[in-house]
């Protein structure tokens, strides 16, 4: 039987502006059996292959990376927005709908050759997991993969992505 995990996934219209349908994630994080499964069907291809670290973006991407990396039973990277991370960092800018924006990687929390699962939570246009790529890559770690709790397909992220596997598990 499929446990299909997007009827967990609430829509919501007009946010944060008007025309966007915004796919709310905590409606499937309250429920238990679902947030466990996505978790563990995340973490499926990667628990035998010796992940060092999963690297997440903040917010929600934190909620998922930090259980991923529990569940792989390895440590967790945090990429922030600018100026929130304490200690020395490496800096990614990348376009957004109406500006830029910058992410942070401390510069000592991946050591060359560590192998890395990047987590997210959604995969729209795909420019700011492009910049976690960056960054990981400036670290010189061997991304294993990535992955996302959802896609939207429309948006083309996929493609900023070549080279490396990508796996979301809820595809609008």
């Amino acid at each position: 039987m499929k446990f299909d995990l997007s009827k967990y996934i609430r829509n919501i219209p007009d946010f944060p502006k008007k025309g966007i349908l915004f796919r709310d994630i905590t409606t499937l994080l309250k429920d238990k059996t679902a947030f466990n499964r996505a978790i563990g069907l995340l973490a499926k291809d990667y628990l035998e292959k010796k992940v060092d670290f999963v690297v997440a973006v903040e917010a929600r991407g934190f909620i998922l990376g930090g259980a991923l990396a529990y569940k792989l039973n390895c440590g967790f990277i945090p990429v922030r927005k600018k100026g929130k991370l304490p200690y020395k960092s490496y800096q990614a800018t990348y376009n957004l709908e109406y500006g830029i924006d910058t992410l942070e990687i401390h510069r000592d929390s991946i050591l060359k050759g560590a192998k890395v699962l990047i987590c997210d939570d959604l995969l729209a246009t795909g420019g700011t997991i492009k910049a976690v790529v960056d960054l990981v890559k400036r670290l010189k770690a061997k991304i294993l993969g990535i992955v996302f709790l959802i896609e939207l397909t429309d948006l083309r992220g996929r493609d900023k992505l070549r080279g490396y596997p990508v796996k979301a598990l809820i595809r609008y």
